[in-house]
């Protein structure tokens, strides 16, 4: 059922306005919608990982994928593992409408690129238009302007947008995924020499990624990355 974003962000404010407690624990803590102890046990915070890609990789050597077929994007900073409870805080965020969990995934985000060369510009994932009024906002704009925040970046809103619909990606087999996100986004802005991070909740092919950096490296920008919540392993 559609909600509109205004009475997302109403219930999101009266849940944060109530006692707080741990979504995975139940531990009162009135702070953030996860709890430090919980926090601190999600996976993959410490993994090794290709530095490309940030798939898992002994002793973070770049993968023989990276090597074979170098993506568009330079490289990609994941804060988790997208397996449990990751997964399951992710998707109470956005099927949910749980907005009370973006200040604690927003915040594990920053922690894991602080120490990266700081971008020009932070680009938020577009959300297809359809998935957008259905859900009645974009987790990865709502993830991105607490990080902005926190690390005082300053975040592009319309430079980068959807130029159509397409079908969900983790509703299609990992090799179709590719044609199906062909030519689906536009930028419009003369991003000559930037570097951009572009912020997501989740990168599990990297197609939809790699796509996007391939339409702002036709804009100009000098240098594309990816920056998410969590990054789902290959099997």
């Amino acid at each position: 059922m559609w909600r509109h974003p205004r009475t997302i962000l109403r219930n999101a404010v009266a849940a944060c306005a109530l006692p707080q407690h741990c979504v995975l624990c139940g531990t009162h803590d009135p702070r953030l919608a996860v709890c430090g102890e919980c926090i601190g046990s999600l996976p993959g915070r410490n993994a090794q990982r290709c530095p490309v890609c940030a798939d898992l990789a002994s002793g973070a050597q770049i993968c023989g994928q990276c090597l074979s077929h170098p993506p568009r994007f330079s490289h990609v900073a994941a804060a988790l593992s997208y397996r449990f409870p990751t997964d399951a805080l992710v998707q109470r965020l956005k099927y949910g409408s749980d907005l009370t969990l973006i200040d604690a995934l927003a915040g594990l985000l920053a922690q894991r690129v602080e120490s990266e060369p700081r971008p020009d510009i932070v680009v938020p994932m577009p959300l297809a238009p359809l998935r957008l009024r259905e859900r009645g906002f974009n987790q990865a704009l709502e993830i991105a302007r607490v990080l902005c925040r926190q690390l005082q970046l300053r975040l592009a809103l319309d430079y980068l947008r959807r130029a159509r619909d397409t079908a969900p990606q983790a509703m299609l087999p990992w090799k179709e995924r590719r044609r199906n996100i062909r030519g689906a986004f536009v930028c419009e802005a003369n991003l000559e020499g930037a570097h951009v991070a572009v912020v997501d909740d989740v990168v599990t092919t990297g197609e939809t990624l790699n796509e996007v950096a391939r339409t702002l490296l036709r804009a100009g920008a000098s240098k594309v990355v990816g920056w998410v919540v969590a990054r789902t392993e290959k099997p």
